[in-house]
């Protein structure tokens, strides 16, 4: 596997998976809710209000694609995340994968279900028992589905996965505690890929390792894709690997999906004011470029999720806002360039090259 990101730009890495945007739908996802209740009193528990985590998402995953999920800390992508392998029960709305209905499914098609669905998570500290070894760890996968049962067929598969990951076999029988972060990490990685799943849901996978080590891992998540023809979902706030890895890109805001677009429309043209400011922030390398931009920084805080602002959400921190936001919410529609975006006033191009740093090549 190769240790450095490699240089090509997003648009090379974008045409490199271009047959994805072709294929068969994988994941259905269908007005999705998840509140979680907020209760009060010692003895007798009463809801007095619930928070917003995932509020009406709507999306589509294509065979062999992989999606991106952004937003500010809060938003609900790592929620959504979690709903989608059911590590979380939706308050409602539809999961359709493969066709098949998994929102209420029952206990045993659930087992079934995640052979074909696995997560990778975001610590790989607290992700992984540290009092198992490492080949229990990645092996475990087997024996929760009664698969490779003879203890020499098992350790040959964990060991073949190992070396798959770049890890080295001889290191089966050690802890994770002997192990780095981004070596942890692709403990994490070896023990999801253990049963060929169609689908890795990739929550913040390289936030919590140093720069260095981020390159590698994300080299090796593509490799695979490559390899094993997974989809990926991969949740992430770092805006320059989202831009690296995914074919389209969702950006949430408070629970929302506000905007919806391929890697490189959204990066180039984005139509959602807060992803134009999300955008602006990116740093540019070229000083004389920076010094040209107007960075759109936000006003005010992120308003709670237990009492999310009527109509449009993002209103009370737009720029653009007027009257209609305040009282109608936008719908997720079509807008020029072929976005996606719940706003009333879309960006327009000029105010693009004015702010982001992709609309001028950066």
């Amino acid at each position: 596997m190769s240790d450095r990101m490699t240089d090509a730009p997003a648009t090379e890495a974008s045409r490199e998976r271009a047959h994805a945007s072709d294929g068969e739908t994988l994941f259905e996802v269908r007005d999705l809710v998840k509140h979680f209740p907020l209760t009060s009193g010692l003895l007798f528990r009463k809801q007095v209000g619930a928070v917003h985590a995932v509020d009406g998402v709507s999306f589509d995953v294509k065979r062999g694609e992989t999606l991106g999920l952004v937003g500010e800390s809060g938003c609900g992508k790592s929620t959504t995340g979690r709903l989608l392998l059911r590590l979380l029960d939706p308050t409602s709305g539809s999961i359709r994968f493969e066709g098949q209905e998994i929102a209420d499914i029952k206990p045993k098609a659930l087992i079934e279900f995640r052979r074909d669905a696995q997560m990778i998570f975001q610590d790989p500290y607290s992700s992984l028992n540290p009092r198992k070894t490492v080949g229990s760890i990645i092996g475990e996968p087997f024996a929760i589905h009664n698969m490779k049962t003879g203890e020499g067929e098992r350790r040959k598969a964990v060991q073949d996965l190992m070396d798959t990951v770049g890890l080295n076999p001889e290191h089966y029988n050690r802890y994770p505690h002997e192990f780095s972060g981004g070596q942890r990490q692709r403990i994490g990685v070896a023990r999801a890929i253990a049963l060929r799943p169609k689908l890795i849901v990739a929550d913040e996978p390289v936030s919590a390792l140093d720069v260095s080590i981020q390159a590698q891992v994300l080299n090796l998540l593509r490799e695979l894709q490559r390899d094993l023809g997974l989809t990926l979902i991969f949740i992430a706030h770092d805006l320059s690997v989202v831009r690296h890895m995914c074919d389209r890109v969702a950006v949430m805001y408070l629970g929302k999906i506000v905007e919806l677009a391929s890697s490189d429309q959204l990066y180039g043209h984005p139509r959602m004011p807060y992803t134009g400011a999300l955008m602006s922030a990116v740093p540019i390398a070229d000083p004389k470029l920076a010094a040209s931009k107007k960075r759109q920084i936000l006003g005010g805080d992120v308003p709670s999720p237990t009492n999310p602002p009527p109509a449009c959400r993002f209103h009370t921190r737009c720029w653009k806002a007027q009257d209609v936001c305040r009282q109608e919410a936008p719908p997720l529609e079509v807008k020029e360039g072929g976005n996606l975006a719940a706003c009333h006033f879309p960006l327009t191009d000029a105010e693009v090259a004015e702010r982001i740093p992709t609309a001028r090549g950066a």
